[in-house]
């Protein structure tokens, strides 16, 4: 396995206490400084998405640059179907419990007089929810995997050197730049699906593997109605599009 090479790798050449303690500064800057920055308006921003790209792709020039960093976890599609198959039976019990929890705040919304959540992207605007469907893979999930999977697991493996340390840093990271929603709905979804999307590439090795894991719930909140609490830069990057 991949994470066996880096391993190995890693115990040929200890990291020294300076390096982890930059590396848990850099850590804490990136994944919760800047966010907190956004909420509070330090950072005058009008949506995340071409800073998202920005910074994935400085991520990637990063890991590109690192000898230590296998490239085929870039997208490795060995045993593509084998894995798909494991991904989409936790995927059909995990939708089914997102159905379920916007029918219960569909349930809550009605008793305050509020519209329904179901399906509500998909009645107000067809042409953008089409437009989301099948640029939020390319444009978010995939610069999100770079970044949150592929770079934080090999860039600060020194600080969480095993497997189970790596999975809940990434799920707790990806959890908490999600305040930039300024809801806790998106930070506790994201937390949990960042667990789900971080765990199968440590298992797999492949970011194509957790991408399309992370697309397809992505895809799914966006439907089902809970996009809502994901919703302004998305709805300013549409509204870009279509005018």
């Amino acid at each position: 396995m991949l994470q066996e090479q880096e391993r190995a790798a890693a115990e040929g050449s200890a990291p020294s206490l300076l390096l982890r303690i930059l590396r848990a500064a850099e850590f804490v800057l990136l994944f919760f400084g800047v966010p907190l920055l956004y909420v509070f308006r330090a950072l005058p921003l009008r949506t995340v998405i071409p800073v998202l790209i920005l910074f994935s792709l400085a991520c990637l020039a990063l890991l590109l640059r690192d000898r230590s960093f296998d490239r085929r976890r870039l997208w490795n599609g060995a045993d593509f179907g084998k894995r798909l198959v494991r991904v989409l039976a936790v995927y059909l019990v995990a939708g089914a419990a997102l159905l379920a929890l916007v029918l219960v705040l569909d349930r809550n919304r009605a008793a305050q007089g509020k519209p329904e959540l179901f399906l509500s992207f998909v009645k107000r605007s067809t042409v953008g929810w089409m437009i989301v469907m099948s640029l939020y893979p390319l444009l978010s999930v995939y610069p999100q995997e770079l970044i949150f999977r592929a770079f934080l697991f090999h860039r600060y493996r020194a600080l969480f050197p095993e497997p189970w340390m790596q999975v809940c840093a990434s799920a707790v990271a990806f959890g908490f730049v999600h305040v930039l929603f300024r809801n806790w709905v998106a930070v506790v979804l994201s937390a949990l699906g960042g667990f789900l999307f971080a765990r199968t590439y440590r298992r797999t090795d492949s970011l194509l593997m957790s991408g399309v894991e992370h697309a397809l719930y992505g895809d799914l909140i966006f439907t089902v109605g809970l996009g809502t609490f994901f919703y302004h830069g998305t709805a300013r990057f549409v509204s870009s599009i279509t005018g």
